[in-house]
C-alpha cells in the first residue's frame, strides 16, 4: 500500500503524534548548537497546528544508556522549538507514564507537547511491545516524520505503528524520499557519486548498489586508503583495513566490467597523526612510513572537482577527511564548494558533508540536503527501511 502523507489524513482535533528527529549537538552550556534538525521538521508540525491537530512530538537524543540523564534532556529543544513556533511547547517530565498522560490528555487543538527522551528507557532501542503500547495511547494518528531513524526498528518508529490505524509520513520524510527516489530512478548524465569517510565496510553495500546507476564514483577519505593499498599503494601510517583489500579489490574489478570509473586520490596531505597542526602533500599511494593521509591533496581535490562540474545528477556522502581538523578540511570543503557551484541535481546526505555544506555557507545552492546519513545510505542500497515498511502495513 502506498503509504500517506499527513495532509492526506484526518487530523483536525485529533492527536496526532509526530516522530520527528530532533538529535541535535548541544552547547557545553547546554543550548542548541546547530538546529538544522529542528528546522526542517516545521513544515509538518505547523501543518498540524494550523489544522488544529493536538500535537505530541516524540524524539531520541544523544545516547543516554537507557536511563534518565538531565545532559540529555530535550529541554534545550523545546525552548528552541517554542522560538521558531512562536509559542509555548510542553516538556513532558518522561516519555511515558502519568505525567506523561496528564500533559497530552490537557493539550488544547493547535497546541504541541514534546515527550522527554525516548532513549530514557530501554524499552525504545528494544522495540519493546509494552513501550510502544504507551506511546501509541497517546495517539489518534502516528505520523513518522524522523528519516534519519527510519533504518531502525524502534519501539516509536516500528512498534508504535502496529498500535495506531490511521498513520503516514510527514513532510519531511516525504520530500526525502523524493529525491532520494530520483538517485534511483531516471536521471540526466553525468550521474556521479562522491562516497568519502572512514571505512569500505561501511559504504561497500551503496557502492555496489550505485555501480549500474552512476558514471563515475570519486572515492576519498580514510576508506580511500584501502582501494589504495588493494592496488598496491604504502599507506605509511594511515588508516586501512586489512581485511578488506580482497572486498575492494573485487569492487574495482566489478566497477571496470561496468564501464565505471573510479577516481582516487592522486595526492594527500599525510602527517603523523591528527592533532597534527599541519600536514604536507604526499603522493596518496606513496606515504612515508611515519605519516598517515589525513586529505585529499590540491591535485586530487581539483580532479574531484572538474568531474564534479561535468555531471548533471550528484550525490555525496562522506567528508574527504579528517574534516573536524582544520588542517586537514580543505579538500571536504573543496568538494562542497564544487557540489554547489553545479546547476544539476544534486543530493548531500551524511553528517560531516551537511556540515561542509553548511560551513562554506552554500547549503541553499544544494538541490537537496538529507536529514539522514545512514537511512539515506541503506536507502540507496537497495534496504527496505523498518520505519517505512511499518507506515505500510
Amino acid at each position: 500500500m502506498p503509504i500517506k502523507t499527513i495532509n492526506e489524513l484526518d487530523i483536525s482535533g485529533r492527536r496526532v503524534f509526530i516522530r520527528v528527529d530532533f538529535n541535535v549537538p548541544l552547547t557545553p552550556a547546554g543550548g542548541v548548537a546547530e538546529d538544522t534538525r529542528i528546522r526542517e521538521s516545521l513544515p509538518t508540525i505547523k501543518y498540524a497546528v494550523e489544522n488544529g491537530a493536538r500535537v505530541v512530538l516524540a524524539s531520541h537524543l544523544g545516547r543516554p544508556k537507557g536511563k534518565p540523564d538531565p545532559k540529555y534532556s530535550l529541554l534545550p529543544v523545546a525552548q528552541r522549538l517554542a522560538e521558531l513556533l512562536g509559542f509555548e511547547v510542553l516538556l513532558t517530565d518522561e516519555p511515558v507514564g502519568d505525567g506523561a498522560r496528564k500533559v497530552v490528555g490537557d493539550l488544547k487543538a493547535g497546541r504541541v507537547a514534546l515527550l522527554e527522551n525516548l532513549r530514557y528507557t530501554p524499552a525504545e532501542e528494544a522495540n519493546d511491545d509494552t513501550f510502544a503500547k504507551g506511546l501509541a495511547s497517546y495517539a489518534d494518528v502516528y505520523v513518522n516524520d524522523a528519516f534519519g531513524t527510519a533504518h531502525r526498528a524502534h519501539a516509536s518508529t516500528v512498534g508504535i505503528a502496529k498500535h495506531v490505524a490511521a498513520k503516514g509520513m510527514g513532510l519531511l520524510m516525504d520530500r526525502e524520499l523524493k529525491f532520494l527516489g530520483k538517485l534511483l530512478g531516471e536521471v540526466e548524465r553525468p550521474f556521479v557519486a562522491i562516497i568519502g569517510g572512514a571505512k569500505v565496510s561501511d559504504k561497500i553495500g551503496v557502492l555496489e548498489n550505485l555501480l549500474d546507476r552512476v558514471n563515475q564514483l570519486l572515492v576519498g577519505g580514510a576508506m580511500a586508503n584501502t582501494f589504495l593499498k588493494a592496488k598496491g599503494g604504502h599507506m605509511g601510517r594511515s588508516l586501512v583495513e586489512e581485511d578488506k583489500l580482497a572486498l575492494a579489490r573485487s569492487f574495482l574489478k566489478k566497477a571496470e566490467e561496468a564501464n565505471v570509473e573510479v577516481l582516487l586520490p592522486r595526492d594527500a596531505i599525510a602527517a603523523p597523526g591528527t592533532k597534527s597542526e599541519s600536514g604536507r602533500i604526499v603522493k596518496a599511494s606513496a606515504i612515508p612510513e611515519e605519516l598517515a593521509a589525513l586529505d585529499i591533496g590540491p591535485e586530487t581535490a581539483r580532479g574531484f572537482a572538474d568531474a564534479i562540474a561535468r555531471a548533471r545528477t550528484l550525490f555525496w556522502n562522506g567528508p574527504m577527511g579528517v574534516f573536524e581538523s582544520e588542517p586537514f578540511a580543505a579538500g571536504t570543503l573543496a568538494v562542497a564548494r564544487a557540489v554547489a557551484d553545479n546547476p544539476g541535481l544534486t543530493v548531500v546526505g551524511g553528517g560531516d558533508s551537511v556540515a561542509a555544506v553548511q560551513k562554506c555557507g552554500v547549503a541553499e545552492k544544494i538541490t537537496h540536503i538529507s536529514t539522514g546519513g545512514g537511512a539515506s545510505l541503506e536507502f540507496l542500497e537497495g534496504k527496505t527501511l523498518p520505519g517505512l515498511a511499518a507506515l505500510e502495513s
